[in-house]
């Protein structure tokens, strides 16, 4: 009789019971939304594989970032798609204070100068060989500590633009301590380092790859992104980074790794993120133009998920939308 008595139903019984009994939520407060830079004016470049998403010129992202910023949304990820003209082995253009990136970052802040921006460190946008280091001529080998004084110098030069939270994406040993080293040697005591902190050699980043031109154009990322069937690695780079100065540790891709997110939010005392990348949300897409599901609602559900693994923030493709139907309801 007593066993008969425990009906677990009675806290879904309707939508305001499921409301109060809700144990994760989520909100816009949770969500950066990634952004693609390109040269020229007026310029709306839809990304093919991306339904949805656009690459801007300068003029017309100011006017998106200043909608994101009234929808709610508090940070942006910016990323340059550029010309291979202007590319080289050594990555040159990403410290240019004049470049793409910098000067978007000053429009921005100009425009909107609370909304917070988020900016990449790795050298695959500017390398003529599209690798997140740079590459051996003799060996074709990606060379660590070559790369570290590159990586900082960028991170450098992104903060003087007005970059607030710098993102090495890289996946080079010591390159935390490196950045945070420079930045602090030139007064950006203040400027956050969101670290790639277990970036797996995925493949699910083809669309990204698509909407920068950034693939690389030998080899594969296998020797510095971590394999996806490792857990335990992704816990020494969780230490690695903490000793070097990260402010926020990030799990890259998402979906397929809740386990890792679990994990990191259980070792670290530091904000866990999340990318929600280009291959999850084109999947998404693709299947929803088909009617095979409801888009709207597998992607609320995608970022609830990486809340409930522990996500402090997310940065995915649907933060727009999802903004769109927080106002909405």
């Amino acid at each position: 009789m007593y066993l008969n008595n425990i009906r677990p139903r009675r806290n879904r019984k309707n939508h305001a019971m499921r409301s109060l009994m809700r144990e994760t939520i989520l909100t816009v407060d949770d969500l950066i939304m990634p952004l693609f830079i390109v040269e020229g004016k007026d310029k709306i470049i839809p990304v093919d594989s991306m339904p949805g998403i656009n690459r801007f010129s300068r003029d017309l992202i100011v006017k998106e970032v200043k909608e994101l910023w009234n929808l709610g949304v508090k940070c942006v990820s910016l990323f340059p798609a550029l010309d291979d003209s202007i590319k080289d082995r050594l990555a040159t253009e990403s410290k240019n204070p004049d470049g793409l990136l910098q000067k978007t970052i000053k429009d921005i802040k100009d425009a909107c100068p609370d909304m917070l921006i988020m900016t990449d460190v790795a050298m695959d946008p500017y390398s003529s060989d599209g690798h997140d280091g740079i590459v051996c001529e003799k060996t074709g080998e990606i060379l660590n500590d070559e790369t570290l004084d590159i990586l900082s110098a960028m991170a450098l030069s992104q903060a003087q633009a007005g970059s607030d939270i710098i993102g090495p994406s890289d996946m080079m040993d010591g390159r935390v301590g490196h950045i945070r080293e420079t930045l602090d040697s030139e007064g950006f005591h203040k400027t956050q380092i969101m670290s790639y902190t277990a970036k797996y050699a995925s493949a699910f980043y083809g669309p990204f790859r698509d909407a920068l031109d950034s693939a690389p154009k030998a080899g594969d990322k296998k020797t510095y992104q971590m394999d996806p069937a490792n857990l335990t690695e992704a816990l020494r780079e969780i230490e690695l980074d903490e000793a070097e100065g990260a402010d926020i540790l990030m799990v890259k891709p998402g979906i397929s790794y809740l386990d890792v997110i679990a994990k990191m939010k259980e070792r670290t005392n530091l904000p866990v993120a999340a990318y929600n990348v280009s291959g999850e949300y084109a999947m998404v897409k693709a299947a929803a133009e088909k009617g095979w599901i409801d888009g709207e609602a597998v992607s609320l559900e995608m970022l609830t998920s990486f809340k409930r693994a522990g996500c402090d923030m997310i940065l995915t493709y649907f933060a727009k939308e999802c903004a769109i139907n927080f106002a909405k309801n």
